[in-house]
């Protein structure tokens, strides 16, 4: 991949200037000149219909800004991340988590390895497992049918398949998913005191088995299970997502109960790989793989449409448009369903340990924003919490709205309501609403004109306020895996623009290394040198 700073480019000084020339524009104003804009500025593939148009931008805007991606060698490192090359540079592995998710007749390389038929070998071992387990014809030391799953892990390992399961929850079968990822002794227990240890399956997932969290977790899930159970019974009630293999089989776990992680799959893109056990549970492995297929069909659009027509490029350009030259520092995420109430969670992770980089990709500070805070809940509740802010403060805030044609449960008077909220929000962000109409409704209410002018500066909306509407027909396992891979394809395509490397997270590791150590001076309490504030605190602490 090249290493290009963006605002040594001759599209990003187009950009300023353009910037300087459109920012005062009023979106209103431009669909009122533009009877096309709509047409122009919207995608429609497959069952997704994405519009662009209620956005600061004009075709122009958009024709720059893929000039700049041009500039910065999209295209070039689109090849590099599917060819398999080793565009994780500080850790020298490739980013292939894409390779999970092709058809079992296709090939991918890996230092001159086809990666697949290996993929494919943990597919089967996830398919078989799954099966016995929903079936009943995998069971407890005492006979019983497993009736719970528990997933122990965290950051990766917990947050994607937890979003999927929540997602899919409409697809369910009949076993019950718990998630403990917090090191937090009473999430732990929480969990464990509802639960049966005869008819409870473990999943530990965790790449090296040594994170402190996920371990402390799962010793203490073994300790609660062999109160009830032998020894002997771990390896009946006991899996692990792992490369680790010495390490798991000391824990007592079944060999033949340890599925793969691989180096060139990342933490928080491996929710395709094994670490998605917990989601083929929970709705069955065909549905699982549906999944897989619908991310891969996002996989081909964005490897093979123009630039132009390609929606995540689309998508990361405006990104990089608001965060760059508006000096917006946050997304929101809106999903129109409450399925999807942990999406913005998992995008949190997803972009923000991507792309929270001050490191270019030379070694050097940058010197331009990167990194976007995302956040976010599901309308319509959203509405009656933060949409105050989004509305009327004084911060711009570009928002997805995510929203579905038909629902699961077919209540038309419930989502005829809801979707009407959906489309309501978009246009009250686009419109807001003038002085002139604040007053002609008060007037219609008779209030006098004193009070009129007293309460007009308080309900005027300015609007011109930014979102993309991403409009899917249903909430389905393809679908959903092709919004995913969306999101993915965009954090890549920023890290490319900003020149600086996605796939690391180099961040996580201070705090890590500092908490290993004070952990000891609590346990000893001892405490050694540190600044006034943390002395102080630890010395409270253990009082």
């Amino acid at each position: 991949m090249k290493n290009i700073d963006p605002t040594k480019t001759e599209a990003w000084k187009k950009l300023e200037k353009h910037f300087l020339e459109i920012r005062e524009l009023e979106m209103k104003n431009l669909f009122q000149e533009d009877p096309q804009r709509s047409e122009d500025l919207k995608i429609e593939w497959e069952d997704f219909y994405v519009d662009f148009s209620k956005n600061r931008i004009t075709v122009k805007t958009q024709e720059i800004l893929l000039k700049l991606a041009e500039e910065c060698g999209l295209k070039e490192a689109i090849k590099s991340y599917y060819d398999g090359d080793a565009i994780n540079k500080t850790e020298n592995r490739p980013v292939l988590h894409t390779a999970l998710r092709v058809p079992k007749d296709e090939e991918v390389f890996i230092d001159g390895k086809n990666v697949i038929p290996e993929v494919y070998q943990a597919k089967d071992k996830i398919r078989k497992f799954s099966t016995e387990v929903i079936n009943g014809a995998l069971k407890g030391h005492t006979g019983l049918a497993f009736t719970d799953i528990v997933n122990i892990g965290i950051g990766g390992s917990d947050l994607g398949p937890t979003m999927v399961t929540e997602s899919l929850k409409f697809y369910k079968n009949h076993l019950n998913l718990h998630y403990i990822s917090n090191v937090d002794g009473d999430h732990v227990h929480e969990t464990l005191q509802e639960l049966n240890p005869e008819t409870t399956l473990f999943l530990i997932v965790s790449k090296t088995f040594t994170t402190q969290e996920t371990l402390s977790n799962a010793n203490t899930a073994r300790d609660w299970f062999k109160k009830a159970a032998p020894s002997e019974a771990v390896s009946k009630h006991f899996v692990a997502v792992s490369s680790n293999i010495e390490k798991v089989k000391d824990f007592g776990i079944d060999p033949e109960n340890i599925f793969p992680m691989w180096d060139w799959v990342g933490g928080r893109f491996s929710l395709w790989s094994a670490v998605g056990l917990s989601i083929s549970l929970a709705v069955g492995f065909e549905q699982f793989d549906e999944l897989l297929m619908g991310a891969h069909e996002m996989d081909v659009h964005f490897k093979g449409a123009d630039l132009k027509d390609n929606i995540p490029v689309n998508l990361a350009m405006l990104s990089i448009w608001y965060n760059n030259f508006f000096k917006a520092e946050s997304e929101a995420v809106i999903p129109y369903t409450q399925y999807l109430q942990k999406l913005p969670s998992y995008l949190q992770q997803a972009i923000m340990e991507s792309n929270g980089k001050s490191t270019d990709r030379n070694g050097k500070p940058v010197s331009y924003e990167t990194g976007n805070i995302i956040w976010g809940e599901p309308g319509t509740n959203s509405q009656h919490a933060f949409f105050q802010l989004i509305h009327q403060g004084t911060k711009l805030i570009p928002a997805d709205f995510i929203g579905f044609k038909h629902s699961l449960h077919n209540d038309k008077d419930h989502h005829q309501k809801l979707m009407a909220n959906y489309f309501a929000q978009t246009e009250a962000l686009l419109m807001g609403k003038t002085a002139e109409e604040v007053i002609k409704e008060l007037e219609e209410k008779n209030l006098s004109s004193e009070e009129i002018e007293k309460l007009t500066p308080f309900k005027v909306f300015k609007g011109n306020k930014p979102t993309t509407s991403i409009l899917i027909n249903k909430l389905t396992p393809a679908s959903l895996g092709k919004l995913i891979a969306m999101y993915e394809h965009k954090i890549f395509i920023q890290g490319v623009i900003w020149n600086i490397y996605s796939y690391d997270q180099w961040g996580v590791e201070l705090g890590k290394q500092l908490a290993t150590e004070i952990l000891t001076e609590i346990q000893k309490s001892d405490v050694q040198n540190h600044d006034s504030s943390t002395k102080s605190l630890l010395k409270f602490f253990l009082k």
